[in-house]
Formats: structure tokens, C-alpha cells, sequence
């Protein structure tokens, strides 16, 4: 993925308008496991209650899975009797460096929260 520094600017801007807008939902700002944690929550759609360590891991799975699909990386196989989804690999996620995976993984959190209808552009 290639950005110039117009776009990563523009990227780092709705990144922090986002997390101002979960900061003042959840009264603080959430770091990036803790929207990944919330992703995971949100697409399984049992609503908020305990999960154990293993639930736990299984979210942030269903989170990633779910931006990746953005990228066309991922998509829902299906979701089993008690409701949690599955996904299928479609094709290999490219090597990246960090900095690249870090500005695909924001870009794709921003997509995910403006399709719930956010207003992250400044």
C-alpha cells in the first residue's frame, strides 16, 4: 500500500478524530487492541458481558479477519450455532513493515467505524 504524505496526513487526522469520538463514548480513549477488542465484540453481536481468555483471543481473531476483509484478504465463511463468525482466507496477506501494517490496519478501523456511520473526516 502506497501513501504520500498528503494521505498518511489525512489518515493520522481521522485516526485522531476516531479516537476523541470513542474517548468521549467510553470516556476515555481506547488504544489500538482495546478498538480491535471492541471490533471483535461488535461483529459478533452478543452485546457486552464477561468473555474468557479464549473468547477473548477469538475477538481480536474476528476483528482482524474482518478489516483484512476490506483488503479482499478475508471473507465470512459463515457463523456457527452459538453465533461467532468464521472466516476464510482468500488469498495471502502481503509482508509489510511495520509502519505499513500500522497505516492499513488505522485505514481499515477508519472504514470499519464510518460504515457504522461515523463522521471521522476533519
Amino acid at each position: 500500500m502506497f501513501m504520500n504524505d498528503t494521505n498518511i496526513a489525512l489518515l493520522k487526522s481521522k485516526w485522531h478524530e476516531l479516537l476523541r469520538q470513542l474517548g468521549d463514548t467510553f470516556g476515555e480513549e481506547p488504544d489500538l487492541q482495546g478498538i480491535i477488542f471492541l471490533i471483535g465484540v461488535q461483529e459478533l453481536g452478543q452485546g457486552v458481558r464477561e468473555f474468557s481468555k479464549d473468547e477473548k483471543q477469538d475477538l481480536m481473531h474476528i476483528a482482524t479477519c474482518k478489516l483484512l476483509s476490506f483488503d479482499g484478504y478475508y471473507e465470512l465463511e459463515k457463523k456457527d450455532e452459538q453465533g461467532w463468525p468464521h472466516w476464510k482466507k482468500i488469498k495471502q496477506v502481503p509482508l509489510m513493515s511495520l509502519k505499513e501494517q500500522d497505516i492499513s490496519l488505522k485505514g481499515n478501523i477508519i472504514k470499519y467505524f464510518e460504515n457504522l456511520g461515523y463522521q471521522v473526516s476533519q
